[in-house]
């Protein structure tokens, strides 16, 4: 049995570099947002809970997102790292940590996210991350002794600083392959859509 785990996925992103919204891209059939959140739903999370920001009417309008707590983040365009501050207050009590996962990253396995938890566990790590092929990369898992400098977090990217600041041991859950495509860029876009 898993401890009581909640999955946090970001899709507030302004989809600056696209220009136009990356959650409602085509994605086998369906929006790339309801793509990753069809994956998390299959991770057994104990709470699911959804970051928006830009383009969040068309995504409430689009998206299926039952099942998900809803998080607005109004501060979207200073960065990733105000999704992840603004969900934190509606993180259930009960919840252990969080598994953290991109809204543009449909391809991630669920089974990765069994072996990310496992290796935190197996560690008592407070923080574990998917090591790949090809290096670090999500889903991350943070357990709530952190929580505070998740808060604190300014910009982009600043998750990172965290892991790589060397003041937390870091478990890592080894996986084959590379690190799954999140889209950024229309280049990343088309090689998704190659890959799938």
């Amino acid at each position: 049995m898993h401890p009581f785990t909640t999955g946090l996925v970001l899709a507030a992103g302004g989809s600056s570099r696209l220009g136009r919204p990356k959650q409602l891209l085509d994605y086998q059939g369906r929006t790339l947002l309801d793509a990753t959140l069809d994956m998390a739903r299959s991770c057994g999370f104990d709470q699911l809970i959804v970051a928006l920001g830009g383009a969040g009417s068309e995504v409430r309008a689009t998206v299926d997102l039952s099942g998900c707590a809803i998080v607005d983040n109004v501060h979207y365009t200073s960065g990733c790292s105000s999704s992840i501050v603004a969900a934190l207050a509606a993180v259930d009590e009960r919840a252990e940590g969080i598994v953290l996962l991109l809204g543009d990253q449909p391809g991630v396995d669920p089974a990765s996210v069994d072996a990310l938890r496992a290796a935190c566990e197996s560690t008592d790590a407070p923080l574990a991350v998917c090591r790949y092929d090809d290096g670090w990369g999500h889903p991350f898992w943070f357990t709530r002794s952190v929580f505070d400098d998740l808060a604190a977090l300014h910009g982009d990217k600043a998750v990172w600083k965290i892991i790589e600041s060397g003041r937390y041991p870091v478990a890592e859950a080894r996986i084959r392959g590379s690190v799954p495509i999140d889209v950024d860029t229309w280049s990343d876009y088309e090689l998704l859509l190659e890959l799938s």
